[in-house]
């Protein structure tokens, strides 16, 4: 126990910690990135009146939201290859956890959009804009404010799912930390190590998050008083994507 901290550092600064925590961050940035673009279309869709896309809409939002994305991962991973689909374990689980978050960013994008009263929308019709043009200039910027908080929530959450992509063998944060840990025993050190990363990348996404608002709320003149950084937990522990 005397040499915890010094066990501790070495893990912190060890290559292996090192790329381990580079990959569980680029999981999180990618499959968030992809979740938002997913997200985005299949708001936009809901705003259409066509019955097949709207049943397509169910359809994908009822699986991604109906069943744990534990099971996703494992599904992409295992099943599609049977189809003759061969996908590497990062892709695999980049994958699974962008069509999962994608359906929650859906909904996010959803309630953005529609807290935009209806009078804006036919104003600028009124202008002569087309319906893209509405979205584009009107509605969009408006929702962004709204859409922002939630989403970054989200992507905190993200950052602790990435580590469920280590059960197809992902060499994320915690894989690495279990393994270092399972050779010597020493999980206490091991763990410690991989939760300063996490707690890390988590404040730093806050940080990177308040900005944005802010940036946000002063382009738009918002006089909204900013959340606490306790408002910005609690948020960030109601995180349903899992």
């Amino acid at each position: 126990m005397f040499d915890s901290p010094e066990l501790i550092i070495e893990y912190l600064i060890s290559p292996v910690f090192l790329n381990a925590a580079w990959l569980t961050l680029v999981i999180t940035v990618v499959s968030m990135t992809c979740a938002m673009i997913i997200g985005l279309f299949i708001a936009l869709l809901q705003e259409t009146n066509w019955p097949f896309v709207n049943g397509f809409v169910t359809v994908y939002l009822w699986l991604f939201r109906g069943t744990p994305v534990l099971f996703q991962i494992i599904f992409i991973f295992n099943v599609l290859p049977v189809f003759g689909i061969l996908l590497s374990g990062f892709l695999s689980g980049v994958i699974a956890l962008a069509l999962n978050e994608g359906a929650y960013m859906a909904e996010i994008y959803r309630s953005g959009i529609q807290s935009v009263g209806r009078g804006q929308r036919t104003a600028g019709k009124s202008l002569g804009m087309k319906e893209w043009q509405v979205m584009r200039y009107v509605v969009i910027p408006q929702a962004l404010r709204v859409v922002i908080p939630p989403t970054g929530n989200q992507f905190l959450g993200m950052l602790k799912l990435s580590a469920l992509v280590s059960v197809i063998a992902v060499e994320e944060l915690l894989l690495v930390a279990n393994q270092t840990a399972s050779a010597n025993f020493r999980y206490l050190e091991a763990l410690t190590a991989a939760g300063i990363y996490y707690l890390t990348m988590t404040t730093v996404f806050m940080f990177i998050q308040a900005r944005i608002e802010q940036w946000v709320g002063a382009r738009q003149g918002a006089v909204a008083k900013p959340r606490t950084w306790t408002q910005r937990l609690l948020g960030m522990t109601s995180n349903a994507g899992a």
